[in-house]
């Protein structure tokens, strides 16, 4: 790829990108002007070429159509238009649509839009394959008079609507309306000529967090893919009334979307968006790539194909920016097809899977690589083969939104001159730490842990949606092993079988915590009197998405090694109920406490855990690992104690443990565990549980809205449990992916005899510290102000810190402040008088009285790495 030229345009700051918009902007005033500057010439001919081009985006086109690999899809469009047509005839009173009451529900509002598009389209389709639906007017003029009905009925009166999610209101309807007048413009000349223009005049005034009717860039609601939405809906509605400055004014805002977001200077106050180092924000502070992430993917990609051939805009810079989405930002947590969990805020609990999640990152990479050059065309399209062949889930091209997308993805499979590719290595660590997300990947796995703060939300709840969502960005981890369907191991059924107080990695204490609809009988906390409304900012803030009050959550990156810390904190709603901020009837839940690191090689992953317990007194647990399995597989657990007697779990161990292994022969993965503590800080009273259990609970249980589906899952738990009053824990294992029994003896057979590859150095709520000497890796997380010895290394204050050294005696070094509020962070090698062979920006070596001294400049380097090679 040319990663030059995408990481520029990547990199690029909002004033920069927004340059690209000022013909724009001076047309939308009245001055027609072409992207280059001279005078546009026919704007009505843009006007009809991005609605020729909505429409082969929609419905295909003749030729993508006459494709055999397109007749799934567009037999589904037809299948689905009579199904709506049917419903249609069986309306009851108060409905257009049989089992859609209308007047109260702005959910069923929406569908019925959303159904009408769907009739709509399939009478547009093009192409030998199309149905009798096509050029239906009787079944076109059907959709105009629902239009008309729901209008007059339910939507044109605004003050008897904007009941309910400001979402449908604002974005939803919209959308189903927009691309239906696209779809129908012809036949609403004849037959409505007047109800295009009565429609934006309608969808104008329930932009009520807009300004006049329009975008409002300082808005919290039009930021990202919410902004992306509601431009591209613009877009569309100004093609098909002629509004030229409507469609020049949303492609200039929509532009702002496409500027890398500088958290120190962020414009209009926004900070939702792709950030330097590939993490995605929405909503503020919630990690999203998996969610809105793929959404703005998806309306950037149809805005490039939507202003194809007209005068708005040169596509090729955000073909250039888009790419670079893709390579930092998405395909690192794309694992054998699966999109990890991560990233999917309360998407989690939703039955759709990782899977359906890549099927619509692979449309926009797809549609992308027809509009990329060269090289990174080539990579993109091999991208998309390497996907199709790692996935553990076929791919169905008929849930593409386009016709022309399933044809194009049919002809990147069969290109044999495009070798399959991953857009990055198979061993790479990714430290997203603008999100609080890690991502360190192998041939045989992939880990994802999860990280919250003060800047980023601890998890998200809404609309009923992940109703037990507590733990969520507390150090919980997911472990992705090669060759697992990964719907059998995380997703939805995760979530409904695994306590959400015993998720992998976490800490919590024991109790018993009540959902939202449990604690207040509806879906959010209804108090307008303090300002709690369903949409309100203190609603977001204390109950949606709570961001934690920790500050130190981060990590350091050392070309595929990677390090990562966090100290628990509460969410700010405990701490604002202390402090007597919140009504007395707000429900608030205080955490356990624990300071934690978690250091990635290569076959190994060393998690370190000290000062755990509970302020309160309370009991807690400390859950090593959870896994699923179906409920026929056959799974075991062995192990050995210290001592060398076989122990295969059942209840607490009877003695200190040296290893376990968990085996899935149904799935044909395995997890080992070394238990490395008796080394420095380690056992001091706390030793594992293993539990086994047959676990059946409905779907329902973590999102209202699913079905009552029961499943049934063997539920396998590793924890350290504590008792009530008990004193602080440190603990320290290591996840080892795809053990055999014979590599984990190794282990133990090794330490304390030089031969074991791990060593604990420290492990205190001051410094966490692990040796890898087959490595030869020193990987280091400090936590508080002072100066902390970690083997070789002094650091001072909080910091992570990666240390290696070669062969040929070069020594490489990686810094990150994890608190993001450090000017410098200083690390001194003892005994070592080394100069700079190569370093970052900002990275000064030099010799002081016994070793070397590195200062690493971290002011605003939002938690990013910086490095040096020495010798």
């Amino acid at each position: 790829m040319q990663l030059s030229r995408r990481t520029l345009l990547t990199m690029l700051p909002a004033s920069a990108l927004l340059a690209m918009a000022a013909p724009l902007r001076a047309q939308a005033a009245g001055r027609p002007v072409s992207s280059s500057g001279a005078d546009r010439a026919d704007p009505a001919a843009d006007h009809a070429a991005v609605l020729a081009n909505a429409l082969a985006i929609l419905a295909g086109t003749a030729e993508s159509n006459a494709r055999p690999e397109v007749g799934p899809k567009l037999a589904a469009i037809a299948s689905t238009a009579r199904a709506r047509l049917t419903a249609l005839d069986g309306a009851g009173p108060g409905e257009l649509f049989k089992g859609l009451p209308l007047g109260t529900s702005d959910a069923n509002l929406n569908t019925s839009y959303q159904y009408l598009y769907e009739i709509a389209l399939a009478t547009r389709v093009p192409g030998p394959a199309a149905s009798d639906l096509r050029d239906d007017v009787s079944v076109q003029r059907r959709v105009i008079d629902g239009l008309t009905r729901l209008h007059d009925t339910y939507y044109g009166d605004q003050s008897k609507g904007y009941y309910g999610n400001w979402f449908n209101w604002e974005i939803g309807i919209s959308a189903s309306v927009s691309k239906t007048l696209v779809l129908l413009k012809d036949e609403l000349a004849a037959h409505r000529p007047d109800l295009a223009a009565t429609y934006l005049a309608s969808m104008d005034a329930y932009l009520r967090n807009g300004k006049d009717g329009d975008v409002d860039l300082d808005s919290r609601f039009h930021t990202g893919a919410n902004l992306a939405d509601i431009t591209t809906n613009r877009i569309l509605q100004g093609a098909v009334t002629g509004d030229d400055a409507r469609v020049t004014k949303a492609v200039a805002d929509q532009l702002t979307v496409y500027a890398t977001v500088d958290p120190y200077q962020p414009r209009h106050g926004v900070t939702d968006g792709f950030y330097a180092d590939g993490s995605f924000i929405q909503h503020d502070s919630v990690a999203y790539t998996g969610s809105y992430g793929k959404v703005l993917l998806t309306r950037a990609v149809q805005t490039v194909k939507i202003l194809k051939g007209t005068d708005y805009i040169d596509t090729a810079d955000l073909v250039a920016v888009v790419q670079g989405w893709v390579a930092d930002g998405f395909a690192p947590l794309v694992f054998e097809g699966w999109m990890m969990e991560v990233v999917k805020g309360r998407g989690v609990s939703r039955t759709a899977t990782g899977y359906t999640d890549v099927a619509v990152v692979v449309e926009a990479v797809v549609d992308l690589s027809g509009h990329a050059t060269d090289s990174d065309a080539g990579a993109l399209k091999g991208y998309v083969k390497f996907v199709r062949q790692t996935s553990k889930a076929a791919l169905d091209p008929a849930v593409f939104v386009s016709p022309v997308s399933v044809a194009r993805y049919a002809d990147i499979l069969a290109d044999t001159s495009v070798p399959a590719r991953d857009l990055g290595d198979a061993e790479s660590h990714t430290a997203f730490n603008a999100m609080d997300k890690t991502v360190h990947r192998r041939p045989g796995y992939a880990f994802a842990l999860a990280r919250s703060s003060d800047r980023i939300s601890k998890y998200e709840y809404m609309s009923g949606e992940n109703l037990m969502p507590w733990f969520q960005g507390d150090g919980a981890h997911y472990l992705y092993l090669a060759g697992q369907d990964q719907t059998l191991a995380f997703g939805v059924d995760y979530y409904t079988t695994v306590s959400p107080y015993r998720l992998a990695g976490v800490t919590a204490p024991v109790e018993t915590r009540g959902t939202i609809p449990e604690l207040y009988g509806t879906a959010w906390y209804d108090n307008p009197d303090r300002g709690f409304t369903s949409s309100s900012e203190s609603q977001n803030t204390y109950v949606y998405f709570p961001r934690g009050t920790n500050s130190l959550s981060g990590g350091a990156r050392l070309g595929t090694y990677g390090a990562a810390g966090l100290v628990l904190g509460d969410d700010v709603a405990y701490a604002a109920k202390q402090a007597g901020e919140l009504p007395e009837d707000f429900v608030a839940y205080r955490n356990a406490a624990a300071t934690k690191s978690w250091f990635m090689f290569d076959e190994e992953i060393v998690v370190l855990a000290a000062g755990v317990g509970d302020p309160a007194g309370r009991a807690v647990t400390t859950t090593l690992d959870s896994r699923i399995a179906a409920a026929s597989d056959a799974v075991t657990v062995t192990g050995r104690l210290r001592d060398g007697t076989p122990w295969s779990g059942g209840g607490t161990a009877p003695g200190p443990v040296s290893w376990l292994r968990y085996a899935d022969a149904g799935q044909g993965v395995s997890v080992g565990y070394v238990f490395l503590d008796g080394e420095r800080g380690g056992d001091r009273g706390g030793r594992p549980t293993v539990a086994l259990d047959t676990v059946t609970r409905s779907r329902r249980l973590v999102r209202t809205s699913n079905p009552d589906t029961p499943v049934t899952k063997r539920v396998f738990s590793l924890s350290v449990d504590q008792p009530a009053g008990a004193r602080r824990l440190s603990m320290a294992h290591a996840l080892v992916p795809n053990a055999t029994e014979a590599r984990l003896k190794a282990y133990a057979d090794g330490r304390g005899h030089g031969r074991g590859p791990l060593s604990v150095i420290a492990n205190t709520t001051r410094v966490q510290a692990v040796e890898h000497r087959g490595l030869s890796l020193l990987a280091a997380n400090t936590f508080t102000p002072g100066t902390h010895r970690a083997g070789l290394l002094s650091i001072e204050g909080a910091a992570s810190v990666l240390l290696r050294t070669s062969r040929d005696g070069t020594v490489s070094i990686a810094v990150s402040d994890p608190t993001m509020e450090r000017s410098t962070v200083s690390v001194t090698l003892r005994g070592r008088r080394l100069r700079a062979v190569s370093s970052d920006d900002g990275v000064r070596v030099r010799k002081v009285l016994g070793g070397t001294r590195v200062d690493v400049d971290t002011h605003q380097a939002h938690g990013g790495s910086l490095t040096a090679r020495l010798r």
